[in-house]
Parts: C-alpha cells; structure tokens; sequence
C-alpha cells in the first residue's frame, strides 16, 4: 500500500545526494539480538566519520534538505516494515538502540535491559509520550516498560492511533 510512497521518497533521496538510498545501521531487539535496521538515509554519507555514533540532537543540521523533510514526518522510518515482515521488529515496542548505546546504557540505567524482552519496534509507548531523541533515558525506559507490563492487543491499537495523531500534530523530529 505505501509502495508508490516509497518509490517517491526513494527517487527524491536519489536527487538530493549522492549515495546509497537506504541506511542499514545495526540495532539490538528481543534477547539482546542484533539486526539491521533499515531506513531511508536523511544524512550526507561522511556525518558520523568524525563523530561516530552520536544521537541526534536539537539544533543539528546533519541531515540533507529532503532528509530534514523525511524527518519531520519520519517518512525516512517507512523502510522498518521491510524489517517487521523479516520478524526483526514489531510495529509497537520499545526503539531498538545501537549497541554502542545498549552497551553503555545497560550500566546506566537501572533495568534498561529489560526493554529487551520484546521485540523492538517502529513506535511505542514512550514515542508517542514525546521520549524520542534527546529525552531522559530513566524516563523512556519506565514507558517501555510500563508498555511490557501492560501490553495487549488492545494497547497496540492505541499507540498505532495516537502515533498517527502525533505525527500529524508535531513535526519536530532531528
């Protein structure tokens, strides 16, 4: 259904920069396995060269014009669902991080890795409760489990919903 989307996203990536059109960046999902996440690529390819892995934060401009676009209607995520019919995510769950992150955070953050006991997915519970990006970790991780503790069919229909709403009221991804 959002192939002729895609097929468009796609081509505008192509015009706007060189490179590859998709990113593939290794995540960690259910029982700490380790995939790759597939989006489409916002960012010139040398971004991270002198950084590394960073998160994104407000106020960077490390995304390409249409990839900025992408981003503020996290079109650039729609790639995920090739991931979700793999089985290496869900459509709601808690985001999967890179390892570099899970490595860290699972010393930082009591019971962080218990969020690794589902799948990691597209949105979830503490997505659409505005704890993406550069939010407190604690935080977003008591949402993802408060999501596991509590999950049902039922649940996932209402994230599904409120994701919606949120990205046609806010447009502030980075």
């Amino acid at each position: 259904a959002v192939a002729p989307l895609m097929t468009l996203l796609a081509i505008g990536v192509k015009l706007s920069s060189p490179g590859p059109v998709f990113y593939r960046q290794e995540r960690v999902t259910w029982n700490g396995e380790r995939f790759r996440m597939l989006k489409f690529r916002t960012m010139p390819l040398d971004a991270e060269t002198a950084s590394g892995p960073v998160w994104a934060a407000p106020g960077q401009r490390r995304a390409t014009p249409f990839g900025a676009f992408m981003r503020r209607w996290s079109l650039d995520e729609l790639p995920q669902f090739v991931n979700v019919l793999k089985g290496e995510m869900s459509i709601v769950g808690p985001r999967p991080e890179r390892p570099e992150f899970v490595d860290r955070f699972k010393r930082e953050i009591p019971r962080y890795m218990q969020k690794h006991l589902v799948k990691a997915g597209i949105t979830g519970w503490a997505q659409v409760n505005d704890f993406r990006g550069q939010t407190d970790l604690s935080e977003r991780i008591r949402y993802d489990l408060y999501y596991i503790e509590n999950w049902s069919l039922w649940f996932d229909l209402r994230i599904i919903a409120l994701t919606i709403g949120h990205l046609v009221r806010t447009r502030h991804a980075y």
